[in-house]
Order: structure tokens, then sequence, then C-alpha cells
């Protein structure tokens, strides 16, 4: 009987320490959100390449302009959702929207983040433009690993997914929109269905 309670003890010992240093209010409908802000998105600049009359698009470009304004328009969208379905979920499960865990599971995300999104932006300055899309997968899904230390595991495997697509749209750079579909798309609603299913509905 008393080994069954030192059992206990330890397991309750154990995730404890786990949930001190892993931030695990991350909503999954934020995620399922997010992919559906991300495929409207690609809607609208597959429509606003198709319409785009000269023959190549530049950084001076009307197109170009618009292109950028609808993704950070899907960016803050995405930001300020995940934001406030986190809070709701933190409060919820009586913990801390900002606490040293969320800290540095910020950090961590956002150290390959601003570095791929940095080294797209300088693609973009010297015209490579076929590897703007693999560029932000490939980054994304370092981000979404180097933080999954402080989160949910399933953060881990959407990062890989990400990276493997990322490599996919170097090799097929013609379909770079496509693939970034699938990532940023279909894969964030994908994972947040699942994370929704397994941690949120109770």
């Amino acid at each position: 009987m008393e080994t069954k309670d030192y059992l206990k003890d330890i397991q309750d010992i154990k995730q404890m320490m786990a949930q001190s240093t892993q931030f695990i209010s991350l909503s999954g409908l934020s995620g399922i959100l997010a992919g559906l802000y991300a495929l409207c998105g690609a809607v609208v600049v597959n429509f606003l390449i198709d319409n785009h009359h000269a023959e190549f698009i530049t950084l001076e470009s009307t197109t170009f302009k618009q292109i950028i304004a609808v993704a950070i328009v899907v960016l803050v969208l995405s930001l300020i959702t995940a934001y406030f379905l986190t809070a709701k979920k933190a409060k919820k499960v009586g913990e801390k929207v900002w606490n040293p865990s969320s800290k540095r599971l910020l950090i961590n995300f956002c150290i390959p983040l601003f570095t791929g999104g940095i080294l797209a932006l300088l693609l973009l300055r010297h015209g490579v433009y076929g590897l703007i899309a693999p560029i932000t997968l490939i980054f994304y899904g370092l981000a979404c690993v180097n933080a999954s230390k402080y989160t949910l595991r399933d953060v881990r495997y959407l990062g890989i997914t990400e990276i493997i697509l990322g490599l996919i749209a170097v090799e097929y750079s013609g379909y770079g929109l496509y693939v970034w579909i699938v990532g940023f798309g279909i894969c964030h609603i994908v994972y947040g269905a699942v994370m929704y299913y397994k941690y949120d509905r109770n």
C-alpha cells in the first residue's frame, strides 16, 4: 500500500514539474482560425496575381504592396485571435497567460521566426521570389520545434511538418503558393482540430 502511495506522489511531483516548465494553455481553436485566415488570404493573393497585368511582380508594383497588406492582415488577425483564445483558456484552467513558461515559449519561438522573416525580406530585396514560400515555411517550422519544449508536444509535430513542406517547396518552387496554403492553411486547421479535440473540449 505504501509503495503505491510513493509511486502516486512521484507521479504528482513529475506532473507539477512539467506544468511549471510548460505553457499548456495554447488554444486549438486559434490554430483552426489561423488556418482559415491563411486560406482566405491565399485566395485573395491568388486573385491579385491572376489580375496582375505585367509579366513580373516587382517590389514597387501595386500588386506586391497589396500582397504584403494581405499577409499583414492575416498575421495580425491570427495573433489577436491566438492571444484572446489562449488568455480565455488560461483563465479557465487557472494559469496566467504571461508567466515564466510563456515567456520562454515566446522567446524560443520568435528567434527562428524573426530570423526567417529578415531572410525573406533580404531575398525579396534581391529579387529571389521563388524561395520566399519555402523560407517562411522552414523557419516557421523551426520556430515551432524550438518552442515545443515549453508547450504541448503537438506543436513539435506541426513544426516538423512545416519544415518538410518547406523543403518540398524548394524542389517544386513553381508551386510555392500551393505548398504555402497546405502549410499555413490546412496544417493549422488539422493540428488545431487535433489539439482542440485532445485538450480543449473539457
